[in-house]
């Protein structure tokens, strides 16, 4: 599936950002030059991602890639910072973590919520997607939005435990017996196969990705479902570090000017030039 076609064309048009004293090493409030200048001397970035592909991987050896490290990795060697480490986690633990001080940036295709902006600030925009569901072939129950679910007498959805889905369900009234925590893609299949689950709830690429891998011609695809946002992710940073954000959107916005970064997220399926259709500032109603 292209997905491509879920957003209108628009010519690439990047405004740089401005940034009080940034200037190759040189990062406004100490706090936050401490930071980078911290990264820099170790060598490395700890991120927090989700093993949801194609926004994120752990590979069989233990790589790990995925659109949205990738994107982190590019943009922070840019800054002098030249590896990640990665850290698996549930996308509810990724911000109290990052506030914990367990990672120094989430690069998850954490999408950017309101909410969330409350936590952390976030990068301009980088990865984005629309919502899906994956049901059994035909789709015996007839489910293809939410509210569906949450009039139907029985039936169950599967979502990641603290994303976006499992919000989307608890808020249309799906009755939290019957939204399902599920840990982990595959999980995932295995229980809507199984009959366990209705519905499996994920963004579209990361279903396509699933799907691909079951090759299971019982299953099927409803996408994008109704009543629900394109969503856009970016990377996100503890609230003390907003000029380590700062410097990070230099470097991002530097790469999309390139084509740099629409060649890298196009390789996974994300269309390059969806992010310049919104902000972080529109997606989180307000400054970040």
């Amino acid at each position: 599936m292209n997905l491509k076609g879920l957003f209108k064309k628009t010519a690439l048009a990047v405004t740089a950002v401005a940034v009080t004293g940034f200037s190759h090493g040189v990062v406004g409030k100490a706090n936050a030059e401490d930071t980078l200048e911290k990264l820099r001397a170790q060598g490395f970035a700890r991120i927090a991602i989700a093993n949801e592909p194609p926004w994120t991987e752990v590979t069989a050896g233990g790589e790990v890639t995925g659109a949205a490290p990738e994107v982190a990795r590019a943009v922070l060697k840019r800054l002098g910072i030249k590896e990640v480490v990665a850290s698996v986690s549930e996308y509810g633990a990724m911000i109290p973590g990052l506030q914990a001080g367990r990672f120094d940036l989430v690069a998850a295709g954490l999408f950017i919520k309101p909410e969330r902006c409350n936590a952390v600030v976030f990068s301009e925009p980088d990865l984005c997607d629309a919502e899906a569901f994956a049901v059994k072939k035909g789709n015996p129950l007839g489910l293809t939005t939410y509210a569906e679910l949450a009039a139907h007498a029985s039936a169950k959805v599967g979502a990641p435990g603290g994303g976006t889905e499992e919000r989307l369900a608890l808020e249309a009234g799906v009755p939290r017996d019957r939204v399902v925590v599920v840990p982990d893609g595959q999980s995932g299949i295995k229980m809507l196969q199984d009959g366990r689950i209705d519905v499996y709830a994920l963004p579209t690429l990361s279903l396509v990705d699933l799907l691909g891998k079951a090759q299971d011609e019982g299953l099927e695809l409803i996408t994008p479902i109704k009543g629900t946002p394109v969503y856009c992710a970016g990377a996100a940073f503890r609230k003390q570090d907003t000029s380590l954000r700062d410097a990070y959107d230099v470097a991002l916005a530097e790469m999309k000017a390139s084509g740099e970064f629409s060649e890298l997220v196009s390789s996974f399926g994300f269309p390059g030039e969806a992010p310049n259709l919104t902000s972080r500032e529109k997606l989180c109603g307000g400054p970040n």
